[in-house]
């Protein structure tokens, strides 16, 4: 697992573990861990930035019908890898 730090607006920073990576409609989208144990809550990210920024700007993805429609990509995906994701 790759180990990256979010600067979170008014909250400071906050480390995530990436566990998986796919690009839905040309958006990047990253399935990321709080916890580097795997016992961890599980967030879906969307990058929200302009392909001009020198940052990348991630959203955590509320919306249910995006948040089922990506979280089953990354649930075949880590199948493939033999991990077990349950939404």
């Amino acid at each position: 697992m790759e180990k990256i730090t979010l600067n979170i607006d008014g909250e400071g920073t906050q480390d995530f573990y990436a566990l998986e990576q796919t690009v839905v409609a040309g958006k990047t989208y990253l399935l990321v861990t709080d916890s580097e144990e795997g016992d961890g809550d599980a967030f879906i990210l969307r990058d929200d930035s302009d392909n001009k920024d020198s940052e990348a700007l991630y959203s955590i993805v509320d919306d249910d019908q995006e948040l089922k429609a990506v979280g089953q990509i990354f649930v075949k995906l880590l199948d493939e890898d033999g991990i077990e994701l349950d939404l």
